[in-house]
């Protein structure tokens, strides 16, 4: 199915992309963090392969990718090396990695949704793990760093919504028998645009209805009461 909407050599060069495009936020946390090499490095692979590498041990594809292929392995390193040594200069870019960072979003919430189903299973768990092979590197990167995860932080632009609208979208048109190339491009640009709007509007997913008290209540009551 993957091989119909790409030539292997294309999938492959999107994947890579997608992979140091992760792996410099990953890196970028780690120096925020004050993180040695290492850490920055083990973030900067976590976060490129984390979601990969849960994606295909539920479905059974092993070995993984990031472990049969080199360059997998290899792109995080690189990232690595560059934020290492230039990271005040690639925070600078901070804008264009976001851009990246939203296409990979869309690229692997599709494919990864494709590989599930190849695989056999259900269109509801192959949505499922399009959405965590598209999320599941930030989230490992955000427990190894000790922060809460950023899709469950309400003080963030949606960023797991626009993957599962993709991997919607792609579990649809296997539905309907309408999966192709143009279908699933499609499913890629429509996540991608979805992100890009969130973060240029700061769209944000809704808290509990009739919320009342937030954090921020609670700090200044309990100010209130040392007083």
């Amino acid at each position: 199915m993957l091989h119909e909407l790409f030539t292997p050599s294309v999938q492959h060069a999107l994947d890579l992309v997608g992979i140091f495009v992760f792996a410099i936020s990953g890196a970028l946390l780690a120096v925020r963090k004050n993180f040695d090499v290492f850490g920055i490095a083990v973030l900067a692979e976590v976060t490129a392969l984390g979601g990969g590498l849960f994606r295909d041990l539920i479905i059974g594809a092993v070995p993984p990718a990031a472990f049969t292929d080199l360059g997998y392995f290899l792109t995080p390193l690189v990232a690595t090396v560059l934020v290492f040594f230039l990271h005040p200069e690639v925070e600078r870019t901070q804008t264009a990695v976001n851009v990246f960072d939203a296409a990979g979003l869309g690229l692997f919430a599709v494919t990864g949704t494709m590989k599930a189903y190849e695989y056999g299973l259900n269109l509801t768990a192959s949505a499922a793990l399009g959405l965590a092979t598209a999320v599941g590197g930030g989230v490992l990167r955000d427990v190894l760093a000790n922060e809460v995860p950023s899709l469950l932080r309400w003080d963030r632009d949606l960023y797991a919504v626009p993957a599962i609208v993709g991997a919607t979208m792609v579990v649809l048109c296997i539905r309907f028998d309408a999966l192709n190339a143009v279908t699933g491009g499609l499913a890629v640009i429509t996540a991608f645009l979805l992100r890009l709007l969130a973060m240029r509007y700061h769209w944000r997913a809704p808290r509990a209805w009739n919320r009342r008290s937030s954090a921020h209540e609670e700090l200044e009551t309990g100010k209130a009461t040392a007083q």
